[in-house]
């Protein structure tokens, strides 16, 4: 299932952020804070590129009856504009985000597994979980939404306290996967009842937050380390 997860407005604001990255490794700022998780430059760009186009691609898992859907083409929350998909259809999908969930979790296993932080990311996320899930709201036609640039700076908190020396890399794991967990697992029992046509984990509402808390979590950590 293909589908943009934000409005027209936001989307060129997201991919103009990673082009303004971009230009920001050029000068070496970025690269450092990310070189800090042992991850290329070159590497970097791709992954937030694939994350961005991911993000217009849900892979359905499973249906949920319901008898009301929501009308409404537009929501408004936090400031910004969710597009709903408008589906002719009286069944709720569950679906998983390319983009917003599955490459966060490639991505934070991999750096895991290069860099062993496995109790210290464990309670950072557990920590990041109960903050999103403090933040999260249910909204009627989109599912979970979350403000976006909060949740880095806790993010980035948490992990200066837990494991200052490597704060970036637990920073980007408890950022990207607190999110998911906290926003969008702890609340699946929610996205049934909230008359979307689909509710995608780690999509619409989330993918925003996560997208921003892999990038800011990182390069607030690394600043304040």
């Amino acid at each position: 299932m293909v589908y943009n997860p934000i409005t027209l407005i936001l989307t060129p604001i997201l991919f103009f952020s990673v082009m303004f990255f971009l230009l920001v490794v050029q000068i070496n700022l970025v690269t450092l804070a990310f070189a800090e998780i042992g991850i290329p430059s070159d590497f970097i760009f791709m992954a937030l590129l694939a994350c961005l186009l991911g993000s217009f691609i849900n892979i359905p898992v499973k249906k949920i009856p319901r008898k009301v859907m929501a009308q409404e083409s537009v929501v408004n929350i936090f400031g910004l504009r969710y597009d709903v998909p408008v589906l002719k259809r009286k069944v709720t999908v569950i679906a998983i985000n390319v983009g917003g969930a599955i490459i966060p979790v490639l991505l934070s296993l991999y750096l895991l597994l290069k860099t062993n932080l496995w109790a210290e990311a464990i309670l950072a996320i557990l920590i990041m979980s109960m903050i999103t899930h403090r933040l999260a709201r249910p909204i009627r036609g989109v599912g979970i939404a979350l403000p976006a640039f909060i949740p880095p700076v806790f993010a980035a908190l948490v992990s200066i306290i837990i494991v200052p020396q490597y704060a970036p890399v637990v920073a980007y794991v408890s950022g990207t996967m607190g999110t998911l967990i906290g926003a969008d697992i702890f609340n699946i029992k929610k996205l049934g009842d909230l008359g979307a046509p689909i509710a995608s984990i780690g999509g619409a509402g989330t993918f925003d937050g996560i997208f921003l808390n892999g990038v800011l979590a990182v390069i607030l950590a690394s600043i304040f380390v």
